[in-house]
């Protein structure tokens, strides 16, 4: 649980497999048997719902070069995935306080959300091959927003140290997406030539124009971009342009090195199921990497998942007693230094 006030959705949802091609693109995965797309009443593929990566939830981004280029897990490691799954559904159920513990900033685990069942993948990143981060350019590394999430002393000069996840204002459009330990939900509600993408954390609204309109000019950016979408058969593509850059990175709530005002994000959503997604991302921003990286993810939606309110804003609590916390910190130790001098 963050250090600043939120409400937690919680909610599992049931995992789906990908089909991976031999060249190592990935391919559309089979729609569900005797299961036809339903369409809105205006004829667009309707995929309405609130959908979550949760059963992704640990999967990291990046593949663990011991998989090497194999997307997915084998039969024994998937077994003991869920062995591992099965123990923590049944560590939720207890709560247990050792004597003498400290008070923390998070909640008992029992409040986070959990996979229904392990993720198939080994990494989330599908291309390149090895599911590992194109390198980063050399100028990119030199970005750097905010202290970060939750770190054990942050600078807290002002709160220009904190970056935006933390200071309730975005995690961007690829942080938003990305499964954490909370907070997953996207609903996705559509109207005659648009579509929302309303996203739980942090209560952020993406209003998708499917009508052919072309991006807004060069001048103007947001946090999330400049969406624009299409249908290609069953599946809606949206391009996002336009992005403020050095605000948000590609990892999960947005860590990770910010990226670059050229930043492109092209995402594709094909419903394959009754309650099943299959989501794509490609990332390219040529001031970042040196070449563009692809995402896989499965979304499902589960009966009665439902996004809850994101209860945070940048002058609550957690940002005043950062502040007040880091200068009593310098206080304390310039009292210090003059009682050793004395």
């Amino acid at each position: 649980m963050r250090h600043l006030v939120c409400i937690s959705a919680l909610g599992v949802m049931a995992a789906m497999a990908f089909g991976q091609a031999p060249s190592g693109e990935t391919k559309p995965a089979p729609a569900t048997k005797s299961w036809n797309q339903p369409k809105t009443p205006w004829g667009d593929p309707d995929l309405q719902g609130t959908w979550t990566g949760d059963d992704c939830i640990g999967t990291p981004l990046q593949r663990p070069v011991k998989f090497g280029d194999r997307l997915y897990l084998t039969e024994q490691e998937l077994a003991e995935r869920e062995a591992n799954r099965e123990k923590t559904e049944h560590s939720d159920l207890e709560q247990v306080v050792a004597p003498g513990q400290a008070a923390t900033i998070g909640g008992p685990e029992h409040w986070m959300e959990r996979s229904r069942r392990p993720c198939k993948q080994t990494s989330l990143i599908v291309d390149p091959r090895d599911g590992r981060l194109p390198d980063i350019l050399p100028e990119a590394k030199t970005r750097h927003v905010g202290a970060g999430a939750i770190v054990s002393d942050p600078k807290a000069d002002s709160w220009e140290d904190f970056d935006y996840y933390i200071r309730c204002i975005t995690r961007g459009v690829v942080g938003s997406i990305l499964p954490v330990i909370y907070g997953n939900g996207q609903q996705i509600v559509q109207g005659k030539g648009f579509v929302t993408i309303l996203q739980e954390m942090v209560h952020e609204a993406r209003v998708i124009p499917l009508d052919g309109r072309p991006h807004a000019g060069p001048n103007i950016r947001s946090f999330m971009g400049d969406a624009r979408g299409h249908w290609e058969g069953n599946t809606l593509v949206v391009e996002t342009t336009n992005f403020v850059g050095n605000t948000t990175g590609v990892n999960g709530n947005g860590g990770g090195t910010p990226t670059s005002d050229a930043l492109t994000l092209t995402e594709r959503y094909t419903r394959t199921g009754p309650n099943e997604m299959r989501y794509e991302l490609t990332v390219d921003d040529p001031k970042t990497f040196v070449r563009p990286y692809k995402v896989l993810l499965p979304l499902t939606e589960e009966p009665g998942y439902r996004n809850y309110e994101y209860a945070c804003h940048e002058g609550n609590y957690g940002m005043f007693n950062s502040l007040s916390g880091a200068r009593a910190k310098e206080k304390k130790a310039a009292a210090a230094a003059a009682a050793a001098k004395n």
